[in-house]
């Protein structure tokens, strides 16, 4: 099983790195943006960086062109994202070729649920919560608990 770990740097990505115990020990690959904690991961493993759209149109095309080259690159059985922006093109890719999408609402979001959660919630396979109080937003979330 080849598992693609796909979120945007910074917060997202140290959510994702908290749940190695679910990728340790096969084969992984994540896709990310540029940024300082991506860069220094890739020091120590397989990252992709992608465009980060961030709400533009031509750099969200550039994205999905991108995660698109990537995915057929590396083909993978299933993503697990925590978000946002920047993992949505592959978490969409993968949902077109039949493969499985987990995602993970951020911890960040007690209140009001995410752009990206709104997106995935109706296209993951696995949608998980870390709040309680999220499944007021996603009712068939599943309560998973801090990643932290």
């Amino acid at each position: 099983m080849k598992i693609c770990l796909a979120c945007s740097a910074g917060g997202h990505l140290t959510e994702l790195l908290q749940l190695e115990k679910a990728w340790k020990g096969k084969e992984h690959y994540f896709i990310s943006d540029n940024r300082s904690n991506a860069v220094a991961l890739s020091k120590k493993e397989k990252v992709y960086f992608v465009k980060c759209p961030r709400r533009n149109p031509l750099n969200l095309v550039i994205n999905l062109f991108e995660s698109f080259n990537l995915f057929l690159q590396e083909k993978p059985d299933v993503v697990i994202s925590t978000g946002a922006d920047t993992a949505i093109a592959t978490c969409l890719l993968a949902k077109l070729f039949g493969k499985k999408v987990v995602f993970i609402e951020s911890f960040c979001r007690i209140k009001e649920p995410s752009v990206s959660g709104k997106i995935m919630y109706r296209i993951a396979d696995l949608f998980l919560v870390q709040w309680k109080e999220n499944l007021k937003f996603f009712p068939k979330a599943e309560y998973a608990g801090s990643v932290f």
